[in-house]
Order: structure tokens, then sequence, then C-alpha cells
């Protein structure tokens, strides 16, 4: 019975932690899109999610920057079981350009929240710069993902690059003014080949 309940509370201390960090970062998002991120500081993030300052910090060390992203994690488990999971037949390209056509700015109708977010994160260059590191934190495991896929080795010079490329991506093709379109060219280009001088 003990463990039951040592279960149970720890299912619900982790609960209440998802949800202090869910309010922190929603509290964060609030204030950026009002009064835009540069005018916006911690103590203020605090204020609104009714916390302390050190409260902000101990959820998210990284500073400002990482109140309205997940630790990187969710992205790179992503990626890569799009690779892993892709149904027989599908290229390992086909299935990254179908992923990242699920994120952000590639979204074809976004929600209103969504939308603003995106548009948040592309025109401020602290954020945008945040979301560039945690696409390439998953280069290792993307890597390895292909080069399981693949029959090669992670060590591989052309596998390497290939997750380093696919990995850009998301920073190069969200600035355009059709990011999908952008996608799309990057993707038909790597599944071409270059084929000019």
């Amino acid at each position: 019975m003990g463990s039951l309940d040592g279960v149970q509370t720890m299912g619900r201390r982790e609960r209440r932690k998802a949800q202090t960090r869910q309010a922190l970062s929603d509290a964060a998002l609030g204030l950026f899109l009002r009064h835009g991120y540069d005018n916006v500081t911690i103590a203020q993030i605090a204020e609104e999610a009714d916390t302390a300052i050190a409260t902000v910090f101990a959820y998210f060390p990284d500073g400002k920057e990482s109140l309205i992203f997940d630790d990187g994690s969710e992205r790179c488990d992503g990626i890569v079981a799009a690779v892993r999971d892709r149904p027989e037949g599908r290229s390992i390209l086909r299935a990254l350009r179908e992923f990242l056509s699920t994120r952000g700015p590639f979204v074809a109708d976004p929600s209103p929240r969504l939308g603003r977010r995106t548009e948040l994160v592309m025109s401020t260059p602290a954020l945008r710069g945040y979301q560039r590191r945690l696409w390439n934190r998953s280069q290792d495991a993307l890597a390895e993902a292909v080069a399981a896929e693949s029959g090669r080795d992670p060590d591989d010079m052309t596998v390497r690059a290939l997750a380093r490329y696919v990995l850009e991506i998301p920073d190069l093709a969200a600035g355009e003014p059709d990011p999908r379109y952008a996608l799309d060219a990057v993707f038909d280009l790597l599944e071409a080949g270059w084929t000019g001088p």
C-alpha cells in the first residue's frame, strides 16, 4: 500500500510541476505578446504567475528565452520518431518534411494563438536564436536514427551532414515570406541533390 501511495504522490507531484511550468509559460507568452519580449522582465513574469522569481529560474534555468518553449526533448523525440516510425516505403526525407510541416511557421492553418506565438518568435532575435539551439540539440539523435534506418554508421559524414542540414531548415525557411514554400524548396533540393554548375 505504501508503494502505491508513493506512486500516487509522485504522479500528483509531477502533475503539479507540469501545471506550474505551464502557468509560467502562459504568463510569459501573454506578457510578451502584450508588451514585447524585450520589455518584459522575469520579475514581471513571476508576478503575473503569482510565484517567486526563484521558481521561474527553477523551472526555466535557461532564462527568459526558454519560457515559451519546451526543453527540446519533445521536438527531439518527434523528429526521431518521424524517421523511425515512418510508414513502409516512405523515404526518410519525406518523413522529415512531413514532420517539419506540422511545426510553427509551416502549419498551413495555424490557430490564432499559434500564429501570434510564431510571429513573436520570428520577430524576436533572442527567441529565434534559442529555438535554433533547441533544434540543433537533436543533431546526434537524428543522425543515429537516420544511420539506423539507412544501414550507415552514425559517424558517417553524410549522415551527420543530413541531420545538420535538416535541423537548420526551420530557421532558414521560417523567415521567408512563404515559409511552407521555402520548406518544400529546401527538401526538394535535398531529395534531388544539387545539379547546378
